[in-house]
């Protein structure tokens, strides 16, 4: 450039270079950028489910429809014999839960048989005690207290007193420490009775377990247990009760020789 053109002598402005053009992407990276990274709404997901969920559906009835056309193109011998097997198994399958439901009933009465059984036998077993002497026992009845200060009531009184109770209905008597059983014996004078070899003294109590109504009026009656003892200078009284303790028990005895008949 001469003087001519730039007579200021001032220096010419600065060019910018041209700007580069964009770099052309393939149609292969554009699709990749579409793609990629993943985009997914919420109606997408819903119609990936649904579409799914029917794809599914066709399959099984594609396969429904493939085991029915099997049925349908068997013979109609084949057809019989598959539902005479089918009628076959489940009659089977019925006197199965008949057979079952049988022995369940056939095992509830067994044991409720059982049980009654057991609860028979053990109210039998505390009654034979009570009878026998080895188990204590509670009731009604009355108590019968003795006095003897003169020394003059006899074991034989004693022993009329024991045969009253019973007649009357005593179930169980105790007298002083000891149980009254069926083999019971009193022995002595006055002053110095035994029941069975043990010593008793006076007072003398009894305690019986019985109906009250049936007891008391046993042992007052003219000429009866009160009165006799009255005549030897001892005392006898006579109080009811509404439950009467029986606790003097004595040990079960193993016969020698005797055996139950019964087979």
């Amino acid at each position: 450039m001469n003087s001519e053109e730039n007579p200021k002598g001032e220096e010419p402005e600065a060019v910018a270079p041209p700007a580069e053009e964009p770099e052309q992407l393939t149609g292969r990276q554009r699709l990749v950028a579409v793609l990629w990274p993943p985009r997914v709404t919420r109606a997408q997901l819903i119609v990936a489910l649904l579409l799914f969920v029917l794809g599914l559906g066709l399959a099984i009835q594609v396969r429904s429809n493939s085991d029915n056309s099997a049925l349908r193109g068997a013979r109609q011998e084949d057809l019989v014999r598959i539902l005479d097997e089918l009628d076959n198994r489940t009659q089977r399958l019925e006197d199965e839960k008949q057979r079952l439901e049988d022995q369940r009933t056939e095992l509830e009465n067994s044991s409720d048989q059982a049980e009654e059984a057991r609860k028979q036998t053990l109210q039998k077993e505390q009654q034979l005690g009570i009878l026998a002497g080895t188990v204590a026992a509670q009731g009604p009845g009355i108590t019968l207290t003795i006095e003897d200060p003169s020394g003059t009531v006899e074991s034989d009184m004693l022993l009329d007193t024991i045969q009253e109770l019973r007649a009357a209905g005593a179930e169980a008597i105790q007298v002083n420490n000891i149980r009254v059983v069926a083999d019971t014996h009193f022995t002595g004078t006055g002053g110095h009775i035994e029941v069975d070899g043990k010593p008793i003294t006076a007072p003398y109590t009894f305690k019986v377990i019985g109906k009250p109504q049936d007891l008391e009026p046993a042992l007052n009656i003219p000429g009866g247990v009160v009165q006799t003892l009255e005549k030897e200078q001892a005392t006898a009284t006579v109080t009811r009760s509404e439950k009467i303790v029986v606790d003097a028990v004595r040990p079960a005895k193993r016969p020698h020789y005797a055996r139950s008949s019964s087979r």
